[in-house]
């Protein structure tokens, strides 16, 4: 059973992967085997990655890219495959951006495109990019976006959740698109986790607080996502597509989720 977690030789791209949970991706599917190109805007936090998988003795490489302008994303794919011989494995990690606090009638077009760019149309570029190399390769592959647990909740910042949200019925189209080609796609959806070690005693002391939010008390690990990265990059995972894995400590279960709304209430 453990062997069908072997990812000895497959060749996987990780978008995001300069730190927080696409680092952690990256460091567990290159621990696991897989040979790994982390793209990331950052050339700094890229090299910092590739270095700490070689140290552990994993093959990695790197591309600048901006995962917003589609034909980088396409190189970035190019260059994997230029690189390893192949593409196996699509994780489209990257994402951010809070947009503005602004009233809804008045939010500005430029704020709630950029929100999609990052978020959204980002994964549309790296899903497409991969699959026309998986499909021309004849050996299927995988696509594993990540989205969020606000997608499933209504927040004051929604261009965040809205794109998000647009990231899981993206995934299920990409299942059902490509499933005939040996694709599979799924997508990992974290809750509150911290993208690194904490700076100093007062942001432990606010992560220990925002954990009191979760049922398990306490806010998810970076490094904790690995093994599901792992999981739904292998043939353990082969006949499981289209599916949201929640990692999340119970908060859409059972937690409290804040939304930036004050309760009003009318008598």
């Amino acid at each position: 059973m453990l062997e069908t977690l072997e990812l000895d030789g497959k060749a996987i791209v990780v978008t995001g992967g300069g730190r927080g949970l696409g680092r952690a991706m990256a460091l567990a599917l290159a621990e696991a085997g897989a040979r790994v190109c982390v793209a990331a805007r950052t050339q700094e936090q890229l090299d910092e990655t590739v270095a700490l998988i070689r140290e552990a003795g994993g093959t990695a490489t790197s591309v600048r890219t901006d995962v917003t302008d589609s034909k980088q994303v396409d190189a970035l794919v190019e260059a994997c495959v230029r690189e390893y011989g192949q593409l196996d494995g699509m994780f489209a990690n990257a994402g951010g951006g809070a947009g503005v606090d602004a009233e809804f009638w008045e939010y500005p077009d430029e704020a709630f495109e950029d929100v999609l760019a990052v978020n959204l149309k980002s994964a549309f570029y790296s899903g497409r990019a991969a699959a026309k190399q998986m499909v021309a390769h004849g050996n299927g592959g995988v696509i594993v976006n990540t989205s969020s647990g606000t997608a499933m909740r209504g927040n004051r910042g929604f261009a965040y959740p809205t794109a998000k949200g647009g990231v899981l019925s993206l995934t299920k189209s990409e299942a059902t698109m490509l499933y005939g080609h040996g694709i599979r796609a799924n997508v990992i959806v974290p809750g509150f986790v911290s993208q690194r070690p904490p700076k100093d005693e007062a942001e432990a002391a606010f992560r220990q607080q925002r954990g009191s939010f979760v049922p398990v008390r306490r806010l998810g690990e970076w490094w904790e996502l690995g093994p599901l990265a792992v999981f739904l990059a292998s043939e353990a995972s082969r006949y499981v597509t289209g599916q949201e894995f929640i990692i999340d400590g119970g908060g859409l279960a059972g937690g409290v989720g804040p939304t930036g709304f004050a309760p009003q209430h009318e008598w």
